[in-house]
Parts: structure tokens; sequence; C-alpha cells
């Protein structure tokens, strides 16, 4: 039975939870026990530590899975168990420090380098704020984004921007997160009060990830394949998975609720010939999105299963595919809220807080396609692209 194959059997348990999670702004324990006994949130994790070590098309179909019924839950899977993957990338001693004693502790994020890193003998002092840290409350870390100092790149000066790990005692979570929709993920604010990060306990983007002749600190101890894949194209998939799995649920509850929705000149609606256009172009567009992400999922494993490295311009061009896919699917599902009658205005409108859900996860920063579609065509173009995290 496949990760995805279990949390379809828990389906109804996982949508009964999603109202609760909604009402409490996170999720519920019980959901987060299921996200773990499914094997959905370590799927990434390595084996040695316990984890799936899956094939990254698998935990995106789980993922999928997940939001299709809980789009909160889906959202929360697909971001905090990215993490596991990312963790294994630090150094061993720091891979202990998360997991010798309990493999299953998780860990929440926030990559925006909104708060201050400042070098120190030994590491780095760290303070500031943090936002949309999803799943916060359940986490016993989390990986925050800054920039630590300066790098040296192509003859060039940048900021050393990177990930940096604390522990649970190193900051507080306010509770900013009131929100209308993806409630349930509880993404609260992270709060820094000029905490000392080691060193070891922070990775840096630029110094590894386009560099096919330099090796992140644990891919010595995790030398297998599925640690060679590229992160920002990896962290884009897991917040497409969930949004295409919200559109899929959302397209689900729709055409039920058509079936037998009346019309006001006798009938049904789903009699009308256009309603029925409509329905046909919002499945076509999501499983043309759905196709694309799997089409990048397998890209990137496949490279890093013969080790090859992806420059920029194919990463673009992935990440342009899969968030345009998004976008597209954003749009086809918008065409159907708005012929859903005015009754979807209503709170409890079964497909007011799904439509809700889709509109915010739109809004995350990694799922505009502007910058990415850009940094992929100028360089079709033989133009100057757009310096973007690829």
């Amino acid at each position: 039975m496949t990760i995805a194959d279990r949390v379809r059997a828990l389906a109804p348990e996982l949508a009964a939870e999603e109202r609760l999670a909604a009402r409490d702004r996170a999720l519920t324990g019980t959901t987060w026990k299921h996200l773990l006994e499914t094997g959905v949130l370590r799927a990434l994790q390595p084996a040695r530590w316990g984890g799936g070590e899956a094939p990254l098309p698998d935990f995106l179909d789980a993922v999928f899975e997940v939001a299709r019924v809980a789009p909160a839950a889906g959202w929360v899977a697909g971001v905090i168990g990215s993490h596991p993957w990312q963790s294994a990338m630090f150094a061993e001693e720091t891979q202990a420090e998360l997991w010798g004693e309990d493999p299953s502790r998780m860990l929440s994020s926030s990559y925006a380098p909104t708060g201050t890193v400042v070098p120190v003998d030994g590491g780095y002092r760290v303070s500031g704020r943090w936002s949309f840290s999803s799943g916060c409350d359940h986490a016993h870390g989390v990986i925050l984004g800054g920039n630590a100092g300066t790098i040296e790149a192509d003859g060039q000066t940048f900021p050393d921007y990177g990930s940096l790990i604390l522990l649970r005692d190193q900051y507080r979570i306010d509770d900013t997160w009131h929100t209308s929709g993806l409630r349930g993920t509880g993404s609260k604010d992270i709060v820094v009060e000029d905490a000392f990060i080691p060193a070891r306990r922070f990775l840096s983007h630029l110094r590894y990830e386009y560099r096919p002749d330099v090796k992140a600190p644990g891919q010595e101890s995790n030398p297998g394949p599925r640690y060679r894949l590229p992160w920002a194209t990896l962290f884009n998939l897991v917040l497409v998975a969930p949004t295409l799995g919200m559109a899929q649920g959302f397209l689900d509850e729709w055409t039920r609720i058509t079936r037998t929705r009346k019309a006001n000149w006798g009938g049904t609606v789903g009699e009308d010939p256009l309603v029925q256009k409509h329905l046909a172009d919002a499945y076509w567009t999501l499983d043309a999105a759905i196709a694309k992400m799997r089409a990048a999922a397998v890209a990137i494993t496949e490279a890093g299963e013969t080790g090859r490295h992806m420059e920029k311009g194919e990463r673009a061009r992935l990440r342009w595919d899969v968030n345009r896919g998004c976008e597209l699917a954003g749009d086809a599902i918008g065409d159907l809220y708005r012929i859903s009658s005015g009754r979807v205005a209503y709170l409890d409108h079964p497909l007011h807080s799904r439509y809700q859900d889709i509109v915010a996860a739109l809004g995350h920063a990694f799922l505009v396609p502007d910058a990415v579609g850009l940094a992929y065509a100028a360089r079709e173009l033989g133009a100057t692209p757009l310096e973007v995290q690829l």
C-alpha cells in the first residue's frame, strides 16, 4: 500500500478534523497523528533515521490526496514534510540533535529573510520576526531564511542567503493567524530575540545549490539520490501538490453539488451545455497542471539518480511550468465559483471555504509565476535573466 493509499483510507477522518482545524486555526492533534502514521510527514526523511526515503513523486501524490479532502492538512503536510529532506543536508551533528532521541521530531519554517542574522565567532546571532510558519504549533523547531553576511559567486558579491535551524526554546510563536483561507494551517509568526545559532545549523543556499563540485555537509552521510535534488525546485513542488489537491477537491465538491442543483427554468443546472463546457475546461486545465507537476518531479528525480547537475535555465523552466499550471487551475476554479450562484457567499456553503483556501495558497510568493517565467524566457532569448532563487 502506498502512502497515498493510506491517506485515501483515512479521507473521512481527515475531512472531519479539517472542520475542527478551521475553528481552532491550527491542525488538530488527531490530524497530526494521522499525518505521521500514514508516513506523509516522514516520507522524505532518510531511511537511516527511520524515514521513508521515498521517491519525490510518491510524496507529492500523498500530499495531493491529503489536500483533496483537507486543504489545511495538505498544505502543512507538503511544507513540513519537505523539512526532513532539507534537514538531511545539514551536518551529521545537527541531524543527531534533531532526531537522535526522537526521529519523528518535525520542523516548521519561514524562508523570507525578514529578520537579522549577524555572523559571530562560532555561529550567528539571530533576531526578528518571520511570518507564515505553517504547522508551527506541532513543530519541535523551525527553519528560518536569512542573509548571513555575503558570499562571492561568479565574480560578484551576493547576500549569503541560507536556512537556519532554531530549536523550540529559541523562539516564541505569536498568534497572528486570523484569515479567511487555510485557517487550519496555523501559519503564525515566529519571533526571535537575540538567539545564538551554532555555525553547523546554517546552510548556505548559494554555496551548495549551484556548484556541482561542492557537497552540502549532510550529503556525506546521506549520499543517496534522494538528497541530490535542487532545493528551490523541490520546495516549489511541495506547494504545488497541495494547491492542485485543493483544486481537485473543489472540482469534486462542485460536481457533486451541480448534479442536483435546481435551475430557475426547471431541471438541473448540470443540463446546461454552457455549464458542462465550464466543467470540461476546468478538468482539462487541472489535469494538465497535475501532469506538469509530475513531469517536473520526475525530471529532478532522474537528475538526482544520475548525478546530473541541473542548470538554472532548466530549473526556471520547471518552476514556470508548475507555477503557471497552478495559476491557470486557480483561474478555472474561479470561473466555476463565479457560476455557482450567490449562495457561495454564505460562510457555511461547502464551496466557500474551499475557494478561500485556494486563493490563500496561490498568494504564496513561491507560487507566483511571473519571475520564474521571465527567468526562463530571458535565457531562451539570450537576454539578461532576473536573479531568482532557482
